[in-house]
This record gives C-alpha cells, structure tokens and sequence, in this order.
C-alpha cells in the first residue's frame, strides 16, 4: 500500500511538473511575442519619422500616393504616403457617396446602404438640443466625426461593417463628395468603379509609370477629382516580425509647423494591425 501511495504522489508530482512546463513555454512564447510587436512599434514610428522629415524637404505637396524603402536599426521598412483627399471624408461626403461606400465595400444591399447613409448624415449634422438665446447658444456646431471609431457610435453600424470601413475613410478631411484617384488606395477605387476589378487594376498600373495623367475612366464621375490633399497625410508603415507577420503602423498626420508647438508635424490619429505576410 506504501508503495502504491508513493507512486501515485510521483505521478501527481509528474503531470504537475508537465503542466507548470507547459505554461511557462506558453507564457515565454507570449512575452516574446509582445516584445517582437513593440520592437516593431518602435521601428515603424521611427520609420515615419524619417519618412515625414524626407517629406518636409519637398517644395511642393505630394499629390499621389508613394511607397518608398525607409531604413532604420538595418531593417528595411516599406513607407507608405497618401493624401488623405484620396479617402472618403465622413465629414464631407454626401448620401449618394456614403451608400456607395455602403454597398461596395460595407457588403450592404442598395436599400440599407442608402438607408443608413442617411443615418450617417442625419448623425453627423445633427445639433445639441440648446437654447439659442444662451450664452453661445447660436454658434454651436454640428456633432460631425472626430475620429473614424466615432463610426461605431452611428445606430445601425456594427463592429464588423466598421472593420471593412475603416481603411477607406478619413475624419480629419472636409472635402466633400471629392476623392483624388492618384491618392485612392485600391479599395476606395473599387468602390468609385463600383466594384470593377479590372477598372481599379487599370488605373493602379498607369499611376505606377509616372505618367503626368491617369485614365480614371470607368470611375464615378461625381465622386472623383481634386487633387488638392494640402498637407494631410496617412502614413503606413510595415514592419516584418517574426512567424511570416507584418505589422501594419498607421498614422494620420498633418504635415506643417503650424499644427503643433513642439513639432513639425501634428499626429491626428493612427491604428495598429498585426497581418499575414502577403495578406
């Protein structure tokens, strides 16, 4: 009996040591994990910054969207920069704009997505309920977006049409139903081509040759145009970690020493995603 006695208690001891071995490589695999993306973090904030200082020597505003190789800590980080009149402004687009946004890239049929456009709109001009003859009554202003997450606060959005939106829309630009296609990632021309692959692949190919003009035929007419973005800017930035995985660093920015007091530029907002390579 002593001898079965013991022999359980060193089983125990047994399966007790496997599991304790098990959570700490679990546990060291999550704290490596952690350190790899804030390494990442750290590389492709500094990448933008250097990628901002090259953009401050330009003698005039970028008007197309340009990929560049930033090196920093010898690893080599792809850079990209786009004017942000190359997204759909929440702040500035109309109804017809925001239910093409709706059913081309939100996955929502022609009525919800012409229904909840209209939603969108009536939440972003909506006014508070104040008393006009107050102090400051009449100026107050509409709600409008302060951030692309204000998004998630509009009745009828949920997390997942946000995720789809997302990438495609800007809060920090008013200029109205007008989107640069020399600016417009992929997604947003798809949108404007209502979906056409091969109008979107046509346009991306000729604004990778340079040419001074693009064919934007096949694109919402009503929708496209400008060009004038100012000064600004989505910054992406992608970092390659370990395991095939790139971190996406995304910063909006507003290019100019008038916007901050301490830099010469202003952060207006950003996002992080952790992706496959080749996603």
């Amino acid at each position: 009996m002593a001898l079965i006695a013991v022999l359980w208690i060193v089983a125990a001891l047994s399966v007790l040591v496997i599991g304790m071995t098990k959570t700490v490589r679990q546990q060291i695999r999550v704290a490596s994990t952690l350190q790899e993306e804030v390494s990442g973090q750290a590389i492709g904030e500094a990448a933008i910054v250097l990628a901002l200082q090259a953009m401050q020597t330009r003698t005039e505003p970028m008007r197309a969207s340009t990929r560049a190789p930033v090196a920093f800590g010898g690893i080599e980080v792809e850079v990209e920069a786009m004017p942000l009149d190359g997204l759909i402004s929440l702040n500035g687009a109309s109804v017809p704009l925001l239910a093409t946004l709706l059913q081309n890239a939100g996955g929502l049929d022609a009525g919800r997505a012409q229904a909840l456009a209209q939603v969108m709109v009536e939440w972003r001009d909506q006014r508070p309920a104040v008393d006009p003859t107050a102090p400051g009554g009449a100026n107050v202003s509409a709600r409008r977006f302060e951030a692309v997450e204000d998004l998630l606060l509009v009745p009828g959005v949920d997390y997942p049409l946000y995720a789809r939106l997302r990438n495609l829309v800007t809060a920090d630009m008013t200029g109205g139903d007008r989107v640069n296609p020399m600016a417009a990632p992929a997604e947003v021309l798809g949108v404007l081509a209502g979906g056409n692959a091969a109008v979107v692949d046509r346009i991306l190919g000729s604004r990778g040759t340079n040419q001074p003009g693009v064919d934007t035929s096949g694109l919402n007419a009503a929708f496209t145009g400008g060009g004038g973005g100012g000064d600004h800017y989505r910054l992406i930035a992608r970092v390659p970690l370990g395991t095939g995985k790139i971190l996406l660093l995304t910063r909006d920015v507003a290019l100019g020493a008038g916007y901050s007091r301490t830099a010469p530029w202003r952060i207006l907002g950003g996002d992080r995603q952790i992706v496959v390579s080749g996603a």
